[in-house]
């Protein structure tokens, strides 16, 4: 029997621990897979969790890099994936997303002519102060192959002379979900230990720069929100944390915010199942929400995830909108919801990766 081909799968953030369960379970049935986590996001709940509860096989490497600046960060990982990828020579190497751990990992790879894959490529907010864009469009014009997770990813690779090497393959989150739905309800208890009924709180998140970075913008966002009908639930990023820690009287203030730490996948799933409308600044999660058919407004100003806004899934919200409270309380989706993530992504990913590596 020929000894099996080695793949290295490059991870180190929450979204990719989620994209990973089902490509890697898919992928181990024909080769060796080697894990390497870069130790982007090392909170237990963001990271260690997440492995343990979607039965995720344990990395093969961890890098502990944590958090530090873009620069410095992207470079202490790409110096020591570098060294792995040497060590372990592998056949192709697979980088999710959009993350300083995807362009990291693909850098290191193909400078040493590695295959490099990217999988969830083509997504374009067109907007260039934000790192995660950076990462992706320089992720895919470096890389060997690109998978594709919608046509209008697809249409901005076609743009960019990307389309003899993309693939629309549909997004493997469809794939993450469904595994995380039906797993979800051990979670059944969260919502009476919190004091919500379901259907019945907003369900927050916070993270991007131009958000909480600055503690004013930060304050005004909260402000609003908490004028809202129904209390909103807020799993506070550790970013998030450290820009309110020091102002007590700030995060007393309101009132009608419930503040709890960063949630395991499974809970999050739960809480967003349950959810009235859920409120965010996170590409991923406005992708979850749409495949979990729950209402989302973005607050951001644009979105690589157009096709939710398209539908009327999903709404922009610029956060010194004096009418923001409002725009959230009337916001509901038309009864229409298309499938535009596709099905059973992960054999069409690893089957063209068959396709390709194996000739």
């Amino acid at each position: 029997m020929s000894k099996k081909l080695t793949i290295c799968s490059i991870v180190g953030a929450r979204p990719q621990f989620v994209k990973l369960q089902p490509f890697s379970k898919q992928l181990r049935k024909y080769y060796h897979e080697i894990i390497i986590h870069t130790g982007q996001h090392y909170d237990k709940n963001m990271s260690e969790t997440f492995f343990q509860e979607l039965a995720i096989p344990e990395p093969d490497y961890n890098l502990n890099i944590g958090s530090t600046m873009h620069g410095q960060q992207t470079g202490n990982m790409l110096a020591k994936i570098e060294q792995l990828l040497i060590k372990i020579n592998p056949d192709a190497v697979v980088v999710f997303g959009d993350t300083n751990s995807t362009i990291a990992g693909a850098l290191a790879a193909v400078k040493l002519h590695i295959p490099t894959i990217h999988v969830e490529a083509g997504l374009r907010s067109f907007n260039r102060s934000m790192p995660e864009e950076i990462n992706r469009v320089a992720t895919d014009h470096i890389s060997d192959f690109l998978f594709a997770p919608t046509e209008e990813a697809m249409a901005n690779l076609k743009q960019e002379g990307l389309e003899k090497i993309s693939l629309l393959s549909g997004d493997i989150m469809v794939n993450s979900l469904s595994n995380a739905v039906e797993r979800s309800s051990v979670k059944k208890g969260l919502l009476k230990s919190i004091g919500l009924a379901s259907g019945k709180y907003y369900l927050l998140t916070l993270h991007r720069p131009q958000n909480v970075d600055n503690q004013d913008n930060l304050v005004l966002i909260l402000s609003q929100l908490n004028k809202l009908d129904f209390p909103v639930i807020f799993p506070i990023h550790p970013r998030t944390n450290n820009i309110l820690k020091n102002d007590h009287t700030a995060r007393k203030s309101f009132d009608n915010i419930i503040f709890i730490e960063p949630q395991s996948y499974l809970s999050f799933i739960y809480l967003q199942l349950h959810s009235y409308k859920i409120l965010t600044d996170s590409g991923g999660i406005q992708k979850e929400a749409y495949i979990l058919r729950k209402p989302c407004l973005t607050i951001r100003s644009e979105t690589e995830w157009v096709e939710t806004v398209k539908t009327g899934w999903n709404r922009l919200c610029t956060p010194s909108d004096p009418q923001l409270v409002n725009i959230i309380k009337d916001f509901s989706p038309p009864t229409e919801h298309p499938e535009i993530f596709g099905s059973q992504v992960a054999e069409k990913i690893v089957n063209k990766i068959k396709s390709m590596i194996n000739g």
